[in-house]
């Protein structure tokens, strides 16, 4: 999952960001300042976005009005040091998801992103099914009918990716920019490979082709039947 930090203390920044860098799955970029934060949201997707309040250029809270005003819907977690009721409330009116006030536990941080993400996918609840497929985004675990497969953790993120987005076509550059960081160029070369593995690990056995490679576009889930839940 990809997530944009916007925060201007740079101490804090870094600590956050390398927080949620070293839980599995999470990829970061961080903005500095407010029109840095609203350009990065408006020209990249993202799971979430951790936006603080108090921003030079553009503060919090018109960044948060800018993506709501643009329809952008992507989760946002606002870290505020402010206290008082009025301005929490305002905030949740202008489509802010959930907040921390500053100083904040990481755990706690981790904890409410991973909950806004699973929300902002379309439910709470962590088992994601897709034919015969089934991968709990709390274990970390893929079973394909029934038995257990044992993915890599690049290739179950990748799964996961996929499976959010049932008959999409999804590019090598989205998928490299949900698993990596801005480096992403770094590990361009290796995308196919983990692809490929992953393919053979859920066909092995099975009479169902898992992932279409559509030449030049990306890659698709060509299993059928979704049902979440």
């Amino acid at each position: 999952m990809r997530i944009l930090l916007v925060e201007d203390e740079v101490r804090l920044a870094e600590n956050v960001a390398a927080a949620l860098r070293d839980t599995p799955g999470f990829a970061v970029d961080c903005a500095l300042d407010g029109q840095m934060g609203a350009s990065l949201a408006s020209h990249r997707c993202y799971d979430l976005i951790i936006l603080d309040l108090m921003l030079p250029l553009l503060d919090g809270q018109g960044v948060l009005k800018k993506l709501r005003a643009e329809r952008d819907l992507t989760p946002v977690l606002i870290l505020t040091a402010r206290g008082e009721a009025t301005s929490i409330i305002e905030l949740l009116n202008a489509g802010a998801d959930d907040y921390l006030a500053k100083p904040f536990d990481l755990g706690e941080l981790i904890a409410r992103s991973k909950a806004l993400i699973r929300r902002g996918k379309g439910g709470a609840h962590p088992i994601l099914s897709l034919s015969d497929v089934e991968l709990d985004t709390l274990q970390q675990t893929v079973r394909r009918a029934g038995l257990a497969i044992d993915l890599t953790p690049t290739e179950y993120h990748i799964l996961e990716y996929l499976m959010h987005r049932p008959k999409v076509i999804v590019s090598k550059r989205e998928l490299l920019e949900h698993l990596y960081d801005y480096n992403w160029e770094h590990h361009s070369n290796v995308i196919e490979a983990h692809v490929s593995n992953l393919r053979r690990k859920l066909d092995s056995g099975a009479t169902e082709p898992s992932i279409e490679t559509l030449r030049g576009r990306g890659y698709r889930l060509s299993l059928k039947e979704q049902a979440n839940g």
